[in-house]
């Protein structure tokens, strides 16, 4: 058999398996949204339940906002996205879930800081003193305004949008987070991870908009690339402010999951500039070292939390193997590899896919889980 003949059967029979893996995530998602949508809308006050056992029943009709403005925005990237899923039920879900959180998302208007939970009817609970459910918030605003054209959404979402990065950048008193004399200034990835996400979304097909938060988007990079440390061998969730590594647990901590959360967003951005040098730096420091480093060589799976010294993590769950680190690996690997077209990149795709898909499902006698996300 000549080389190239062999060559071609190989691509085919990739194309092949990666159109299986394609049925087969479709297949999953569609099952997801059924789900969603027959147990999780509130027809009576809008918004969703999400505190639901494996047969849809609900056990806490508290509402989360960050999962009330995530729903919103999945619905909608849906509905806009793909045929299938445009459907009238699911808009008008959305419609209602935006709506709530307009309503009743924010603790005492005009202030843009927002709930952490609400009670089903749309009373605060909790604030936190992050800027996550608001950047929730912002995606949900963004999505609906692509979604149904109307200008208040998008209104909404660049006016909030404007306050994280105030928050983020020039004073974050409003937060409610004083910074005592002992506790050392921390910069968590998540934060300019965050707002990068925030930065693509805004952006997406807007000139305007992309203009306006270009050196926002390099900054976020900059940022992110900072928990790069110890000569390129560790990533690490928390540094200084000024980019340096933390004395203590809190220095050593790593996570693989955000770590490859951030590597995706970090190649969608150089991406889009056209920087294929880092590029090739965001594959290897930010989906294949936290990869490696994270992944169970026993079990299978990736930890949710490390010591970078190997020390026992002081997060009792550390050991625990979540879905949601799994599938950011998917993603990250996915789109190493349509970038680069390198096997490797698929290879480590399928590894993942194969260790998620095949989990068996809690017995029905075990305790609901709801949207807890441990396996």
């Amino acid at each position: 058999m000549s080389k190239a003949l062999r060559a071609r059967q190989d691509m085919e029979k990739e194309r092949e398996t990666l159109q299986a893996w394609k049925e087969r995530v479709g297949q999953e998602l569609d099952r997801v949204v059924a789900f969603w949508m027959e147990h999780s809308h509130d027809q009576e006050h809008g918004g969703f339940f999400t505190c639901l056992g494996r047969d849809g029943q609900l056990y806490d009709d508290l509402k989360y906002v960050w999962l009330q403005g995530r729903q919103v925005w999945m619905y909608c990237r849906l509905y806009r996205t793909f045929e299938r899923f445009h459907r009238a039920q699911l808009l008008d879900a959305a419609k209602a879930g935006g709506e709530f959180l307009l309503r009743y998302a924010r603790v005492a208007p005009p202030s843009k800081k927002c709930a952490f939970v609400l009670t089903r009817d749309g009373r605060p609970v909790k604030v936190q003193r992050t800027i996550f459910s608001e950047c929730f918030y912002t995606m949900a605003m963004d999505e609906l305004w692509r979604t149904t054209g109307e200008a208040r959404y998008q209104t909404e979402a660049v006016e909030m949008m404007d306050q994280i990065v105030h928050w983020v950048r020039e004073d974050a008193s409003e937060l409610g987070r004083p910074q005592l004399q002992g506790a050392p200034a921390v910069e968590p990835m998540a934060v300019p991870m965050m707002l990068l996400n925030l930065v693509e979304q805004l952006g997406e097909a807007d000139e305007g908009l992309a203009g306006k938060y270009a050196e926002l988007g390099d900054w976020c990079a900059r940022r992110i690339l900072q928990h790069v440390q110890r000569d390129g061998q560790a990533v690490l969730e928390n540094v200084s402010e000024d980019g340096k590594e933390l004395s203590g647990c809190l220095g050593r901590q790593q996570n693989p999951g955000h770590a490859l959360e951030a590597g995706w967003f970090l190649l969608r951005h150089f991406i889009r500039k056209g920087d294929p040098e880092l590029r090739a730096h965001v594959v290897d420091k930010l989906l294949l070292l936290p990869f490696h480093s994270g992944w169970d060589p026993d079990h299978g799976g990736l930890f949710y939390f490390q010591d970078a010294d190997d020390f026992c993590p002081t997060q009792l769950e550390w050991a625990m193997k979540l879905w949601w680190p799994h599938s950011e690996a998917m993603i990250a690997f996915l789109m190493g590899y349509s970038d680069s077209g390198d096997p490797e990149l698929l290879r480590l795709f399928y590894q993942v896919a194969e260790y998620t898909f095949c989990q068996e499902a809690p017995r029905a006698a075990e305790p609901r889980t709801g949207h807890s996300t441990q396996w």
